[in-house]
């Protein structure tokens, strides 16, 4: 008797917007529209927010909801299921081994790391050299530079490139810059990031100098501050989702303000209060040193301690000073 041959079992077919229960082309088209083009987009959402986007009603976007939940994972997971995720965890160098050793061999993908200080601590040179030190292991890795203020200068990238021993030219033509001319306008480019990659682009790191500049211009008297954090809240949690969905490392600087009560120790503190600081998986704190030089403090680490080092911008690279 011949044996019955046993076919090759087929992979289940991966749930898609258009599978979930009241989703038509045309709702698909305008959820795409507003940004719900896969299911964990529109299984995080709320109703509101479906019903705005595709113009459904609450019933229905709750079912899509629902839906789109049941299609995916949304679980918990082991702690080993978490340390496997994180092997895929990279890590651009500064060019400082003091910096890199501080942040346990360079600054993290799938986080967001927030340099603040005064002017002239080094944060938009730190982010320049972070453009450039992303492309060092891969020629085809992208970096995002959203400028806020008008301190992106490719000048300093030729530079730093020369540094690593790099093409200007090819580093140059993978730093994509946009200028941001207002809060709604650099929270607009954050969002399009996620269109970029989707277009084929290698995008590794997403710099945004500097974070609150618009936010801090905008929103001005104790009045708006509930505005404004909502705004920067919003803000961060897009990045935050780039950063995990897609493993990029998200850099931003921040500016500072004093504190009038502060009679003790440095009164200096970052703006955006508790909003920028719990959604910072790394805070440094940059300040300048002795004879030119620049202090950085891991203020604020999920897995490292707080420690500090010194460092010296020069014209072709970060490099470490002993203290």
């Amino acid at each position: 008797m011949a044996k019955k041959v046993e076919e090759p079992k087929s992979e289940p077919k991966q749930m898609t917007v258009m599978d979930i229960p009241g989703v038509g082309a045309a709702t698909a088209e305008k959820l795409a529209a507003a940004g719900y083009d896969d299911l964990l987009g529109i299984a995080v959402s709320s109703i509101g927010q479906l019903v705005e986007a595709a113009g459904v009603s609450e019933a229905v976007a709750r079912k899509m909801i629902q839906s789109a939940r049941e299609g995916l994972d949304m679980g918990f997971q082991s702690g080993t299921d978490v340390l496997k995720k994180r092997d895929k965890i990279i890590k651009i160098k500064t060019g400082s081994s003091n910096i890199d050793n501080m942040m346990a061999g360079g600054f993290e993908s799938a986080a967001i790391t927030e340099c603040f200080g005064q002017y002239g601590s080094g944060k938009t040179q730190i982010g320049h050299v972070l453009a450039v030190s992303c492309q060092r292991d891969d020629p085809d890795a992208v970096a995002v530079y959203i400028d806020t203020e008008n301190t992106f200068r490719p000048e300093r990238i030729i530079q730093f490139a020369k540094g690593f021993d790099l093409d200007p030219d090819a580093v140059l033509e993978h730093i994509k810059v946009a200028r941001a001319f207002n809060s709604d306008h650099q929270m607009i480019l954050t969002e399009k990031v996620e269109d970029l990659i989707k277009d084929g682009l290698k995008v590794k790191i997403i710099i945004v100098d500097s974070l609150t500049a618009h936010f801090r211009a905008e929103f001005i008297g104790r009045g708006t501050l509930a505005e404004r954090q909502q705004k920067i809240n919003k803000h961060m949690h897009t990045l935050a989702m780039l950063a995990d969905k897609y493993n990029l490392c998200v850099y931003v600087t921040n500016q500072v303000m004093a504190k009038p009560d502060a009679f003790f120790g440095d009164p200096t503190e970052a703006i955006g209060g508790n909003i920028v600081g719990h959604n910072s998986t790394f805070r440094i704190y940059l300040r300048r040193g002795k004879k030119n030089t620049r202090v950085a403090k891991l203020v604020d680490s999920p897995n490292l301690p707080d420690t500090e080092c010194c460092f010296n911008v020069a014209e072709f690279k970060i490099e470490d000073v002993k203290l």
